[in-house]
């Protein structure tokens, strides 16, 4: 691609000398010399001008492969490092950028326009693109902090500002979240590197906690126990630290037991509404009553 370059500026230079001569003879000329000499310039200035959006086709079309072959192969050799995968996407997007930017400045070279004057005019026009982009530029610093720092990593189950989902990628200025029910939710990196977030997949073991409300004059012990042996008889839940259930509060309406127990993190979910199940049941065939609101009137 710099021979090409090469020889398109030669053929440049070459092409001036030839156009001011031409000048010279139209200026020199009458009638239908001129007229000829005319129609000819402009026959030239179509060729080359087809000659030259030819050549930024290649070089369009020559740039994209090489930019796929270089993605591809930077993404084998951060496989091969067995780079985290976090980093493995956001360092592709990165390069991805960054490619497609210096194939565009060879696009426009081979257009003809002169790429250290179009270099110039991005660098003045930098500060005030830097200034229009400040919050992309601190979405980026954004997620350096968080592949830095870690706070999360793609595959983890986060809550931040307000959403929640599986990080599924760190890009350069985003985290992609997907939800519970399969949306899509662009999280701006700047935001998550200073806001608060909440990760559910980054300890081994979760606590799950129930309470479930039962009718004054109910005998709490014997509450306690079937509790207890709701709990012992799913093996998901685990024995250390040991299962606890307690008298939580004398509600308005209801005597509130609280039960809590720890899961493995894949398990929460599952424990948390196989267990509700199994308490409405059980409750129901050993009698023991829940509440539901009621209104006591006296006569006076």
């Amino acid at each position: 691609m710099l021979l090409l370059f090469q020889a398109t500026q030669a053929a440049d230079s070459v092409q001036v000398a030839a156009d001011e001569l031409m000048k010279e003879a139209i200026a020199n000329a009458e009638g239908l010399d001129k007229l000829s000499l005319i129609t000819q310039q402009l026959i030239d200035f179509g060729i080359r001008a087809g000659e030259r959006i030819l050549i930024a086709v290649i070089v369009f079309i020559v740039g994209r492969f090489l930019i796929s072959m270089l993605n591809k192969f930077v993404g084998r050799l951060m496989d091969k490092r067995k780079v985290d995968i976090s980093i493995k996407t956001f360092v592709r997007s990165l390069v991805n950028i960054l490619l497609t930017i210096l194939l565009i400045i060879s696009v426009v070279g081979a257009l003809g326009v002169e790429t250290t004057s179009f270099a110039a005019l991005l660098a003045s026009a930098g500060v005030a693109v830097g200034m229009a982009l400040s919050g992309n530029l601190q979405n980026f610093a954004g997620g350096l902090i968080v592949l830095l720092f870690k706070p999360y990593k793609v595959g983890d189950w986060i809550e931040s500002q307000g959403v929640s989902g599986t990080v599924k990628e760190i890009q350069i200025f985003h985290t992609i979240l997907t939800t519970a029910d399969n949306k899509v939710i662009y999280v701006p990196n700047g935001a998550m590197s200073s806001g608060v977030v909440t990760n559910y997949s980054n300890q081994m073991t979760r606590r799950v906690e129930w309470i479930v409300g039962i009718d004054y004059g109910e005998d709490y012990d014997k509450v306690q126990e079937v509790v207890y042996e709701i709990l012992a008889a799913d093996k998901r839940i685990l024995n250390e630290p040991a299962p606890f259930v307690a008298l939580h509060a004398l509600d308005a309406s209801s005597v509130n037991v609280v039960a809590r127990v720890w899961v493995n993190s894949s398990d929460y979910w599952g424990v948390y509404f196989d267990i509700n199940k199994a308490i409405y049941e059980t409750f129901n065939e050993k009698g023991i009553n829940f509440p539901f609101p009621q209104l006591t009137v006296h006569q006076g």
